[in-house]
C-alpha cells in the first residue's frame, strides 16, 4: 500500500459479467464474500487452500484487505449519517 491504493486492489475485481458483479478474486469466480465466509466459520488456512487449490495466500490477504475497507467505509458512512442527524437537531 506504499503506492497509496488499497491493498486488494490489483487482486479483487468487479465486473458485471463475473458472478452478477460482485467483488471476486482476479483470474477467478470466486467471490470475495465466500473466502470471508470460510475463513469466519474455519480460519484454518491450510482447509481453505484444500477447498480452492488456486487461490494464494497473496489472494486472501487482497479479499481481508478488501472486507476491512468496505467496513471503514460503511463505518464512514454511517456516521456522517450520524453528524448530519445531529446538526440537524441543533439548528
Amino acid at each position: 500500500m506504499a503506492d497509496g491504493k488499497p491493498a486488494h486492489q490489483d487482486g479483487i475485481i468487479q465486473d458485471p459479467q463475473i458472478m452478477l458483479g460482485k467483488p471476486v478474486v482476479r483470474g477467478t469466480r470466486v467471490p470475495v464474500e465466500l473466502v470471508l465466509k470460510y475463513l469466519a466459520q474455519n480460519p484454518d488456512l491450510e482447509n481453505l487452500f484444500g477447498a480452492f487449490p488456486h487461490l494464494t495466500l497473496d489472494d486472501v490477504k487482497a479479499c481481508l484487505a478488501y472486507g476491512q475497507t468496505a467496513v471503514e467505509r460503511e463505518w464512514a458512512r454511517q456516521a456522517g449519517r450520524e453528524m448530519t442527524r445531529a446538526q440537524t437537531a441543533h439548528a
